[in-house]
C-alpha cells in the first residue's frame, strides 16, 4: 500500500503542473505532462494487481485505463492540433467508451456469476434512460452537441453503465466490498467530470480555469480510485 499512496501523491503532485500550463495554453509540453499523470493511474493499478495476482478484474481493468491514457492524450492534442480535431476528438471518445466497457465486464466477472439476467438489464435500462435524459437536457443546459449528438448519446450510455453496474454490484455484495465500492465513487466523479467537459466542449463560455480544474480533478479523482480499488479485492 506505501508505494500506490507514494504514486498517487506523485501523480497529485504531476497534475497541479498539468493544470498550470493548461490554464495558460495548449501545448505540446501540456500534453506530454497529462501523459505523465495518466500513467501513473496505470502504475497505481499495476501495483495494485500485483498485491491480488489472482483476481480477473485486474486485466480488465488495467487495460481500460491504458485506453485512458490513449484518450487523454488524443483529446488534448486535439486543441494542439485543430486541423485534426475530429479525428482526435472522435477517437478520444472511441477508446474511453471502450474503457468503460472493460470496466463493466470487469465488475461483472468479478463480483456477479450466478447468471441472473436483471442484474445485467437493470443497469442497461437506467443507461439507457440516462442518456436520453442527457440528449434531452442538452438544450436547456445550453448545450450543443451539433453532428456529435449520436456519439455523445452512446458514451454517455456507457458511462452510466459503469457507475449502474458499480452500485449493482454494491447491493449484491451487501455493500462488503471495499473494491465494488471504490468503483462506485470512481463512477459517480467520473460523471462529474462529464458534466462539467461537456460544458467546456459543446458549451458557451465555459472554458475557464475553474472548469478545467474541476473537471480535472474530478476525472483524475475517478481513474485514481479505479486503479487503487484493485488493492482491495
Amino acid at each position: 500500500m506505501p508505494f500506490c499512496i507514494a504514486l498517487i501523491a506523485l501523480g497529485a503532485v504531476a497534475l497541479v503542473f498539468y493544470l498550470l500550463e493548461k490554464c495558460r495554453r495548449y501545448s505540446v509540453r501540456g500534453v506530454l505532462m497529462k501523459g505523465t499523470v495518466s500513467l501513473l493511474f496505470i502504475a497505481v493499478a499495476a501495483t495494485a494487481a500485483s498485491q491480488n495476482p489472482n483476481h480477473v478484474m485486474n486485466g480488465w481493468v488495467i487495460v481500460g485505463l491504458a485506453l485512458g491514457l490513449l484518450g487523454d492524450i488524443w483529446l488534448d492534442l486535439k486543441f494542439v492540433y485543430p486541423k485534426d480535431e475530429k479525428l482526435y476528438t472522435y477517437s478520444g471518445f472511441f477508446v474511453f467508451g471502450v474503457g468503460h466497457i472493460l470496466y463493466v465486464v470487469g465488475m461483472m466477472s468479478e463480483f456477479y456469476s450466478d447468471g441472473n439476467w436483471l442484474f445485467f438489464l437493470i443497469p442497461l435500462g437506467g443507461s439507457l434512460l440516462f442518456a436520453c435524459a442527457n440528449h434531452l437536457l442538452s438544450k436547456p443546459m445550453g448545450l450543443n452537441f451539433g453532428k456529435m449528438k449520436f456519439i455523445v448519446f452512446g458514451y454517455a450510455f456507457l458511462l452510466a453503465m459503469t457507475t449502474a453496474t458499480a452500485l449493482l454490484c454494491c447491493i449484491h455484495t451487501g455493500w462488503g466490498k471495499p473494491a465494488a465500492i471504490m468503483m462506485l465513487a470512481g463512477g459517480i466523479s467520473f460523471a462529474v467530470s462529464d458534466l462539467v467537459l461537456s460544458g467546456t466542449y459543446f458549451g458557451e463560455g465555459k472554458e475557464r480555469p475553474i472548469d478545467f480544474i474541476l473537471n480535472y480533478l474530478t476525472y483524475y479523482g475517478a481513474q485514481f480510485t479505479i486503479a487503487f480499488s484493485l488493492l482491495f479485492l
